[in-house]
């Protein structure tokens, strides 16, 4: 099943009683402000705002880690997110942001999670409707669930690069891949991970912000040396755009994809983890 969603399709069931409509903007890195700022601005009718950097872990010095089930699940109820709805997650970019909570939902158990491609850029380019006012949703039952196996771990890619069990692809530019560019936050070591593979996320996307088609996406993952036939964990900054390459790895059908959440801001900012550079 295509994880994406068409403009067309959700300007037909905006108003469904079993369609929920999740904003998930983060401001671009470097970009100033939050998310909710975009938010505020205007977003699509009945969407709610899912704010990435507070629905998480909020014990730990990196960046919107998933939260537990158990928090999770208490977000989601007072957001309206009844698993039994069908979920469509967009950003205000095209695709940058919405894919981390795509990835966030499918993790956390829920089974119908699209995102809507093209995002707020294209719709407002379309010219439909955008609101200010923000939904009063009603709570709804959800129980924690989670999903281990879409989700890896440092001691886990450690395990995995030890025994080339699992590709690591990194959605990085390329310059922060080979060690070149310096990293955007303070105190990681550049480089990559030994053995990892670069594919930038924004390679999978579309100058319009709509994601690559099917046979373009294949086509970049093999030029990026990734067998598509073997198991995948991808990695990026802060585990956001390495929900993008994931994204793009659903519409292959590639639903099993793992991200590692804290990606480089906790291998890069360790001491005991393996770097090299060119």
């Amino acid at each position: 099943m295509d994880p994406m969603v068409s403009t067309d399709w959700l300007d037909e069931h905006l108003y469904d009683e079993d369609v929920r409509i999740v904003d998930a903007t983060l401001p671009l890195v470097g970009q100033p402000g939050r998310g909710l700022d975009f938010y505020e601005q205007g977003h699509i009718p009945g969407a709610v705002f899912f704010d990435i950097n507070g629905i998480a872990d909020l014990a730990t010095d990196l960046p919107h880690m998933l939260p537990s089930p158990n928090a999770f699940a208490q977000a989601a109820r007072e957001l309206g997110l009844s698993r039994d709805a069908t979920v469509v997650v967009y950003d205000a970019h095209g695709i940058y942001s919405a894919p981390r909570v795509w990835w966030t939902l499918r993790t956390m158990g829920y089974p119908k999670v699209f995102v809507l491609d093209g995002g707020l850029r294209k719709w407002r380019e379309e010219d439909r409707l955008i609101t200010v006012e923000a939904p009063q949703p009603a709570p709804v039952p959800v129980d924690a669930a989670f999903r281990p196996e879409l989700v890896r771990d440092i001691e886990q890619v450690k395990g995995h690069l030890a025994a080339g069990d699992a590709q690591l692809v990194d959605a990085r530019s390329a310059g922060r891949f080979r060690g070149e560019t310096p990293e955007p936050r303070a105190g990681l070591r550049s480089g990559r991970m030994p053995g990892a593979l670069n594919l930038p996320f924004d390679q999978v996307v579309n100058p319009d912000g709509t994601l690559k088609s099917e046979g373009e996406l294949r086509e970049a993952f093999l030029e990026a040396r990734v067998d598509l036939t073997k198991p995948i964990v991808t990695t990026c900054g802060s585990g956001v755009t390495a929900a993008v390459l994931a994204l793009a790895l659903a519409r292959l059908g590639r639903e099993d994809v793992a991200v590692y959440d804290g990606s480089w801001t906790e291998w890069g900012g360790r001491p005991d983890t393996a770097v090299v550079t060119g």
